[in-house]
């Protein structure tokens, strides 16, 4: 398997994985919406605020994630991981770890302070995510399940409160996400 920086290029592709996933896993209404999102982000892709990583076996995509940049007036560097793919024949094989993993180490060589995610904390838990505070860091929208709200910081120092909602990019600022 081999992971890859993706670029706008990836668009159909990556669009094609997400709805597949979600519809498979979530019905065919959060399918076609998560789809949706995975193309917005992936035609805005420019490897700062919008950072896309993939895996690929035989070069096949099956398997995608985004990090988004979470903006602060702070000069922290916040990204959120959301949404993640693993095509269904490639589930429950660690893949989706390894590419969360690849994906944070590669954030790290950028000096990124804190990856954050609003996700299943079962999951999550097992790459080093845990509950997040928003009284440390505040979610961009309201969250319909806070329980969900996760992080971690990528430096080895605690995750620091920040006293400032933050900005996401335009493609998640909808409360259907949140």
């Amino acid at each position: 398997m081999i992971h890859r920086i993706l670029d706008k290029s990836k668009q159909k592709e990556l669009e094609s994985l997400f709805t597949s996933v979600f519809t498979s896993s979530e019905g065919e209404k959060e399918g076609i919406l998560i789809g949706k999102l995975s193309s917005q982000l992936a035609s805005n892709i420019d490897n700062n605020e919008i950072i896309c990583f993939g895996v690929y076996e035989n070069e096949t995509l099956i398997g995608s994630i985004f990090f988004t940049r979470l903006i602060f007036s702070t000069p922290i560097q916040v990204y959120m991981l959301a949404p993640v793919a693993v095509s269904a024949e490639h589930q429950g094989k660690g893949i989706g770890q390894a590419l969360i993993n690849y994906g944070l180490n590669e954030l790290k060589k950028r000096s990124v302070n804190v990856a954050v995610t609003y996700g299943d904390p079962s999951f999550y838990s097992k790459i080093g995510f845990q509950a997040l505070s928003e009284n440390l860091i505040q979610a961009p929208l309201k969250l319909s399940m806070p329980f969900g709200w996760l992080g971690q910081s990528l430096t080895g120092e605690p995750i620091p409160t920040i006293n400032e909602h933050p900005v996401c990019v335009k493609e998640f600022n909808d409360p259907v996400y949140w």
